[in-house]
């Protein structure tokens, strides 16, 4: 079977493909299929937007497409940036200027509990839609530590392992991490779809 993934982000794409070619599932860039979309992400719960994607890429493409919508939840920033992480703070900023922003706006809190949390959506052309949530409870750290993975993960701090996202190797992320997570229990639902 092939999928193809509603992104452009190249490290999805790798990540979705080392876990779900298991089940003899490939999982194809926007590109490879022809199709080259934005999709507003206008809904306010990330299982809203990663539908959105979904549903928008599997109706330009004529195939199934699956779609991932994920961000960062501050308990002390109400659950902010939320569904916004990634245009958090406005457009122009970078990653880096990003979770700047985050510690500035969390400075002198000592409440500093977090969590990451991914939806996974796909839609087939016949109307069938399966969906799983992964999450990674975890702290922001009061500087940036790590030089490896992406957006806020030099400043998400995982207790269990004393590292944040950013010191950790790929294969230990994929483990721990809410797009992981929600990428595995989406493996067994699709799983069970394919028999």
């Amino acid at each position: 079977m092939k999928l193809v993934l509603a992104s452009k982000n190249q490290k999805k794409l790798t990540e979705m493909n080392d876990i779900l070619a298991r089940l003899g599932v490939e999982v194809c860039s926007e590109a490879e299929a022809g199709v080259d979309l934005e999709v507003e992400e206008t809904g306010t719960t990330f299982e809203a937007n990663s539908l959105l994607k979904a549903k928008a890429v599997m109706e330009a493409s004529g195939l199934p497409a699956i779609a991932d919508d994920s961000g960062l939840c501050v308990e002390c920033l109400g659950g902010a940036p939320g569904v916004y992480s990634a245009r958090y703070g406005g457009e122009g900023l970078d990653d880096i200027a990003r979770y700047r922003l985050l510690l500035e706006n969390m400075r002198g809190q000592m409440t500093r509990a977090a969590k990451f949390v991914s939806v996974i959506t796909c839609c087939f052309p016949n109307g069938d839609v399966l969906t799983a949530r992964g999450e990674c409870a975890g702290t922001i750290a009061y500087a940036p530590m790590g030089e490896g993975g992406f957006g806020y993960d030099p400043v998400f701090f995982v207790p269990e392992l004393k590292k944040t996202f950013a010191q950790l190797s790929a294969e230990e992320k994929n483990a721990v991490s809410h797009r992981g997570k929600a990428l595995e229990a989406f493996q067994k639902k699709l799983e069970e779809y394919l028999k």
